[in-house]
This record gives C-alpha cells, structure tokens and sequence, in this order.
C-alpha cells in the first residue's frame, strides 16, 4: 500500500529585515531583532524553539508590557513555530501578562518569608495609594497594575516588590509609599541589586 509524505511550507523569514507580522501590524524594532540574533545564535538552527522564553521576554517589553495576540502571532513567525506553541508558554508562566497592564507593574511578593515580614502592608499600601481593589487591576489613570506573585527570589531582603524589572526590598508601608509617589511624579526611583542579581544577557 502506497503512503503518502505530509510537506509542511516553511516561511523565510529575511535575516536584514525587521520581521512583521501579516495580520497584526506588530514589528519588532531594529534594536529587539538584534537581540534575537544573538540569543538564536547560542542554539542549533534547527532548535529555535528553545530561544522562545528570552524572545516572548523581548516581545513584551517592546509592545506595551503585555502579550496581546498579534505579538504572540509575531514571535511564533519570527521563531516559525506553531502559534499554540507560543500560547502555551505564554499562559504557563506568570511573567508573562495577557492583558494589559499599567506604566508601572507592581508585583508584590506574597510568599513565606515576604508574608511573614509584613507584605500583606505593603499590598494595602499599594491598594491605598492607586485604589486598585482587586489583584490584577489596573489604576484610574493606567499609570498602577498591581499582582500579588509568588517568590520573586529575593527572600533575604523581604518584605520586597518588582515594579517593571526593578527590585524594591526591605519595604514598609512609608518606603512603599515614596516609591510610588515619585513614579507618579515622573521622579526616578532607585532599585535594589537582589542577592543573587538576574541579568538580560540580550
């Protein structure tokens, strides 16, 4: 009995040009495709799926904080995966957000050593300065999302916070409160170094 070879089409994607999307619009910059250059190089050419996590990284920090469809969709084709592929991993981890998110993401430690020291007062002190009621919510004016996490891994330092990919550690309700007053203002806002720092090696 004959049997018949499924072909699967492949896209080329151009290695010169910044890769969009068909449907949504989306493009990664200049400056992001370069970065995905250099992480797909420490793989074999044949394994780029394994670039997914650091390149979804990429892409939520280039369109707005968060993983809308159409950059799921660009990831999966700059990657050439399947589009489930990259949903998959999306909805699996929690660093990864699927909605919209505010300026600031404020991500509140809520684990043992967090919890212990105090986090639930720094979840009521940002609660009382944006009026976000609920966890995952997003403030009036678009500037707080705040999410109770789990262990951000700086428990020596508790009770801490991540806003953006900044670390803010041995809070109390009055140290929280500054911090957040001087993002409103528009102030910078000096972070702390964890015990055991992660580094973009982009």
């Amino acid at each position: 009995m004959a049997t018949v070879k499924a072909t699967t089409k492949v896209k080329i994607v151009s290695p010169d040009l910044p890769h969009k999307a068909e449907d949504s619009g989306l493009e990664f910059s200049k400056e992001t495709e370069a970065k995905i250059k250099r992480i797909l190089k420490r793989y074999p050419e044949d394994k780029a799926q394994s670039a997914l996590i650091p390149v979804l990284k990429l892409a939520q920090d280039e369109f707005g904080g968060w993983l809308s469809t159409g950059a799921m969709q660009l990831t999966a084709e700059r990657l050439e995966l399947p589009y489930i592929r990259v949903y998959e991993v999306a909805t699996f981890y929690t660093m990864f957000n699927l909605k919209p998110v505010g300026k600031y993401h404020v991500q509140v430690c809520t684990n043992c050593s967090c919890m212990i020291r105090g986090s639930d007062t720094i979840i009521e002190a940002v609660k009382e300065f944006t009026g976000i009621n609920t966890n995952g919510g997003m403030s009036d004016d678009s500037l707080f999302t705040l999410t109770e996490v789990e262990c951000l891994g700086a428990c020596v330092d508790a009770p801490m916070m991540q806003i953006n990919n900044g670390y803010h550690t041995k809070l109390d309700k009055e140290k929280t409160l500054q911090i957040l007053d001087a993002l409103k203002k528009g102030d910078a806002v000096e972070t702390a170094t964890p015990t055991t720092p992660m580094k973009d090696s982009y």
